[in-house]
């Protein structure tokens, strides 16, 4: 079986450990060009169904 070469500090055990808590943050919103409202960077907007100025899909209403 593998061993380790070295003892792993406490300090980088930690670091480790700690990642999940970075998953647990809230997403980042922006703004909508279009209608205004708040959406995720990237998706297409859910309240009037544009993205990047384009129509993507009809939003229910």
């Amino acid at each position: 079986m593998a061993n380790p070469k070295r003892k792993l500090s406490r300090s980088k055990r930690d670091m480790r450990r700690a990642n999940w808590l970075s998953g647990l943050s809230v997403p980042s919103l922006v703004e909508c060009r279009n209608c205004g409202e708040t959406k995720k960077p990237h998706h297409a907007c859910q309240s009037c169904g544009y993205y990047k100025g384009q129509k993507i899909f009809d939003a229910e209403e």
